[in-house]
């Protein structure tokens, strides 16, 4: 075993690879540290040695988003999370991104990982998680898989949260959403409704170029394909692509420019378009909470799909993440 003081901020590194495909999985939160193709980043992650920043690649269970004063009630039992965004007086993001993941299978282009959240304060249950991570002709998939381990019913939702990159800065891309509906927020960035997107700023269910449009916005309704499937994607002037796609097991879309984040150098370079199975606030509003029985499991799907433009790679690439 790796001597503690020489390993990384995010633990064990994992890397997998598949023909030109190459990821990164961190032991911390079972986090997507790094996904290029052909030595060309696809995600916007974060350098070996540095703690996740902004969210990037994180798994966010039991629940995504923000939680209102990280309070809540479900079947008798009280929820009491500690308040990691305090400027806003919400916990956000789960309890599960800063935890070890311990390896439980892997494969030349596949790992599979796997934490026990044990009940405490924020979560009085026990929860078991498992997130499979395999690279493939068409790019990289990620399947979560959740099982309550408690005697009674347990409330459960998941997100996560890549950040992704096209080589451009986010005025010169081309985004795709299909999604009707957009939650609206208050100001500590909790849901208040939801409005159609139609004839706004905020619509991009057909391809539009970002320009100066300011995101940090959930998409609801989203619009899914014959194989039940909802494609976002992002583009570049010069033609090279990224999807992210989401299976029926998700309805949520968080769609976040970077806007506001530190150091400024890096707001605006990549884009993150997070898949959630449910709204922020969800424990206390009880919108969209899966209910997950003793012994019952939870398992979802969604990926990644890059395309390289035509011809000689770009020269605008991103800069590569080590």
């Amino acid at each position: 075993m790796q001597d503690a003081r020489s390993l990384p901020a995010s633990g064990e590194q994992h890397e997998i690879g598949d023909g030109a495909g190459r990821a990164i999985v961190t032991e911390v939160g079972a986090t997507l540290r790094r996904y290029a193709v052909d030595g060309v980043d696809v995600i916007d992650g974060f350098t070996t040695n540095e703690p996740s920043p902004a969210g990037r690649g994180q798994i966010l269970a039991p629940w995504p988003n923000r939680l209102d004063h990280g309070t809540y009630a479900f079947e008798g039992h009280d929820g009491r999370a500690a308040l990691d965004e305090p400027e806003h007086r919400n916990a956000i993001h789960g309890l599960v991104r800063w935890l070890p993941w311990s390896v439980t299978s892997r494969a030349d282009d596949s790992i599979t990982l796997a934490c026990i959240l044990h009940p405490q304060p924020g979560y009085p249950w026990r929860l078991e998680l498992e997130v499979t991570y395999a690279l493939g002709p068409g790019g990289l998939t990620v399947r979560p898989h959740a099982t309550n381990r408690s005697p009674g019913t347990a409330p459960f939702g998941i997100g996560f949260h890549p950040y992704l990159t096209v080589g451009v800065p986010i005025e010169e891309a081309t985004l795709t959403v299909p999604a009707t509906k957009r939650l609206l927020t208050d100001p500590r960035g909790l849901p208040v409704g939801d409005v159609p997107v139609e004839r706004t700023e905020f619509d991009f269910t057909t391809p539009r170029t970002i320009g100066g449009t300011r995101l940090d916005t959930g998409y609801t309704d989203l619009v899914r394909g014959a194989d039940g499937r909802v494609v976002a994607s992002v583009s570049a002037p010069e033609g090279r692509d990224v999807s992210l796609w989401v299976d029926e097991a998700f309805g949520y879309l968080m769609v976040y420019t970077g806007d506001t984040l530190e150091p400024v150098e890096r707001r605006r370079l990549g884009i993150a378009i997070e898949p959630m199975t449910c709204p922020p606030n969800a424990f206390a509003s009880g919108a969209e909470v899966i209910r997950l029985g003793s012994g019952e499991s939870w398992t979802g799907s969604w990926g990644i799909s890059p395309q390289a433009p035509p011809g000689p790679a770009s020269s605008t690439s991103a800069t590569a993440v080590t």
